[in-house]
């Protein structure tokens, strides 16, 4: 791909903005950056990706990683009214930001958790799926983070994981990216088989794993 002064000019911006957006540790900048740049609807297909987890009306579901909500409401509409959408993040401020756009929009099936950076803080009940994109990079030991996740799975529960593939120069820059081979020893370490790769979406690896 030839890289014109234009798409160079634009590149530079994109990544001075999420490196403001990160330093300055302002949430209207964090939340832009969570919605990505480019149209994320354009590659990140949302629909696509929640009609393709099969989720059953009544289904309890995570949001691993929630940020501003881009999925959290698409999966509460999935669950329907008898099922639960449990938001989970790290950042108190996102969290605040997403707990009033739950009651704006009016969504009485979603609970907004801080977690803490090694437990998801999830009900013991436990849920049918945790849902976990553009993530999975951020966390720590994740290994460890995922045997201990699966205390908080239903029989038959499943773990769904959507990260950036190292291929894009900003990921790459900026760490937000995780090799396919590596999520999948790192889950399979974890006590997990791979269920599905799913391969539609252009910019991340998509994988679906259960309990082993």
């Amino acid at each position: 791909m030839v890289i014109t002064p234009r798409r160079a000019a634009r590149r530079l911006f994109a990544a001075a903005l999420i490196a403001l957006a990160v330093a300055a540790g302002c949430g209207d900048l964090r939340r832009f950056a969570y919605a990505g740049f480019g149209g994320r609807d354009s590659w990140q297909h949302p629909d696509r990706v929640v009609e393709s987890l099969e989720i059953q009306p009544g289904d309890q579901v995570a949001d691993l990683g929630s940020g501003g909500g881009y999925f959290t409401f698409r999966l509460a509409d999935a669950v329907g009214g008898t099922g639960r959408v449990y938001a989970v993040d790290v950042d108190p401020e996102m969290n605040e930001h997403l707990r009033a756009e739950v009651a704006e929009k009016d969504y009485a099936n979603v609970d907004v958790i801080l977690a803490e950076y090694a437990d998801p803080r999830l009900p013991e009940t436990g849920v049918d799926l945790i849902f976990s994109a553009n993530t999975y990079h951020h966390l720590q030991d994740r290994s460890k983070y995922f045997a201990n996740a699966r205390r908080y799975l239903q029989p038959g529960g499943r773990v769904a994981v959507i990260d950036f593939s190292p291929d894009s120069w900003l990921n790459r820059l900026f760490g937000h990216a995780t090799d396919a081979d590596v999520i999948r020893s790192e889950m399979i370490a974890a006590g997990y088989r791979l269920e599905r790769e799913l391969d539609f979406l252009p910019r991340q690896h998509f994988m679906v794993f259960a309990v082993e």
